[in-house]
């Protein structure tokens, strides 16, 4: 039977999907943020390739086709940025001070802490772009010198962890503007924090798919400078 699994080609979207619908189940029935569907789909997904001890390539021979449809729903977030264009427009200069001050909060917490913990150059520099989205923050990883896959699993605990407690984090704070919402999220937890502000609302979810342009154009370029530092 396991044999029959690992060689069938949609073996990776089954479990994959089955995973992530687990996720949702457990989200809806307990109403907690730790069930978030994707961590919940991470650690299902792991769980079952080390149970049956298939191979990971195997897997993601079918699971890579989900990943085909990551660049069109990356563009259709420029749907209800579109619809927000004229907030964009009232509100362009405290938008975009927030994303930077967002980004250079970033690169300095991961400056602290790689003074902290006696960081190498490498884990520091593997560190800094790690609250942009995966295809960007793995290319600016490999050119600075990082630990690409290191990079990309943190990018996915960042935003899993955005996602988990962005809206714990307004309440406590009392933060209700929707513009503001957006950009945290958008800046700290790219695309994963996106799905939350899409969650709580349609100009949240445009200003943090705002957000994860100009924050990941930044973090690019600031990376660069960062790197000299440590």
């Amino acid at each position: 039977m396991i044999e029959f699994l690992e060689n069938s080609v949609f073996f990776g979207v089954a479990v994959s999907l089955c995973a992530y619908s687990f996720g949702m189940f457990l989200k809806k029935k307990t109403g907690l943020a730790i069930f978030n569907p994707l961590l919940v789909a991470v650690a299902a997904v792991i769980a079952i390739l080390a149970v049956t001890k298939i191979d990971y390539q195997k897997y993601y021979l079918g699971a890579k086709y989900i990943s085909y449809l990551l660049t069109p729903a990356t563009v259709s977030l420029a749907i209800p940025l579109y619809r927000q264009f004229e907030l964009l427009k009232h509100n362009i200069k405290a938008i975009l001070c927030g994303i930077i001050s967002g980004a250079v909060t970033s690169f300095l917490c991961v400056l602290a802490m790689a003074v902290i913990f006696k960081f190498s150059h490498e884990e520091y520099v593997t560190f800094l772009p790690k609250s942009i989205t995966t295809a960007i923050g793995m290319g600016v990883s490999e050119e600075l010198g990082g630990y690409v896959a290191i990079t990309a699993a943190i990018i996915i605990i960042t935003g899993i962890f955005g996602n988990i407690i962005g809206e714990t984090v307004f309440k406590i704070f009392k933060i209700t503007e929707p513009v503001a919402r957006g950009i945290a999220l958008g800046t700290s937890s790219h695309a994963i924090g996106t799905a939350k502000a899409m969650e709580l609302g349609e100009t949240e979810g445009a200003m943090s798919s705002l957000s994860i342009v100009i924050c990941g154009l930044f973090t690019v370029i600031g990376s660069m400078i960062f790197a000299k530092l440590y």
